[in-house]
């Protein structure tokens, strides 16, 4: 299980170069995600116009599927006003884009916690977009449409500090003081867990699988059913 540092740190390199306040925003909603058991990568940022006109070429004069319609200037991620995100996997190494995955099993989606938590920060989503969606992409455009950005207009001072204020309003206290410890079964790793105070803390489903059990969880009751095997439920 990675720390919320190790995860910020995997996402630094892209968060360069972008406008202070949407670098202040990805930052937040990469904490957020973090204390809901979400951890997130930011797998885009500030694009150059020659990186955009590249990706409009993808599918078209180009191999490749189409991924934009967005020539270069045509793209807030040119002007360093978006971020494109992707799912952190348990391994600390991969992505996934599964927008139905529920990695901390709250039952809920985890790409659809991400982006409502994004848009208390400001951020509009691209799945939102009645055209062309794009569901990993997030954007702050503080009321400026794009041709008056290739015009060479920018955010106003007043404009981003609007959006620091509603981060402090939203700011959540994340604790990464835990130590992340690994948990064996018969010699084998099973998972990472996290000791808190004399108390471990395991994914149930990672350490019943490790044990060779079925796993179960009864909504109604709010109980995760664990059966070991040769044992009826």
């Amino acid at each position: 299980m990675l720390t919320l540092t190790q995860v910020q740190n995997k996402s630094s390199a892209k968060l360069a170069g972008l406008n202070p306040a949407v670098h202040a925003a990805a930052e937040a909603l990469i904490g957020r995600c973090y204390a809901c058991g979400i951890p997130i990568l930011i797998t885009q940022g500030l694009r150059t116009m020659a990186e955009q006109e590249a990706l409009y070429a993808q599918g078209r004069t180009k191999p490749g599927a189409v991924v934009t319609n967005a020539r270069g200037g045509y793209s807030y991620h040119n002007y360093g006003l978006a971020v494109d995100f992707a799912l952190l996997l348990p391994d600390g190494k991969n992505v996934s884009w599964d927008m139905l995955r529920d990695g901390n099993e709250d039952r809920l989606a985890d790409w659809g916690q991400v982006v409502q938590i994004a848009k208390t920060f400001g951020l509009e989503w691209g799945g939102d977009w009645s055209g062309f969606k794009d569901f990993s992409h997030l954007q702050m455009t503080f009321g400026l449409a794009l041709d008056r950005l290739r015009a060479g207009e920018r955010p106003s001072e007043a404009a981003m500090a609007a959006v620091n204020d509603l981060l402090k309003k939203n700011e959540t206290p994340i604790k990464d003081d835990k130590t992340v410890v690994a948990v064996h079964v018969n010699g084998v790793k099973a998972a990472d867990g996290v000791l808190d105070k004399g108390i471990t803390y395991v994914p149930a489903r990672m350490l019943a699988e490790a044990m060779g059990a079925k796993i179960s969880y009864d909504p109604k009751t709010r109980t995760v059913n664990i059966t070991l095997p040769g044992e009826k439920n």
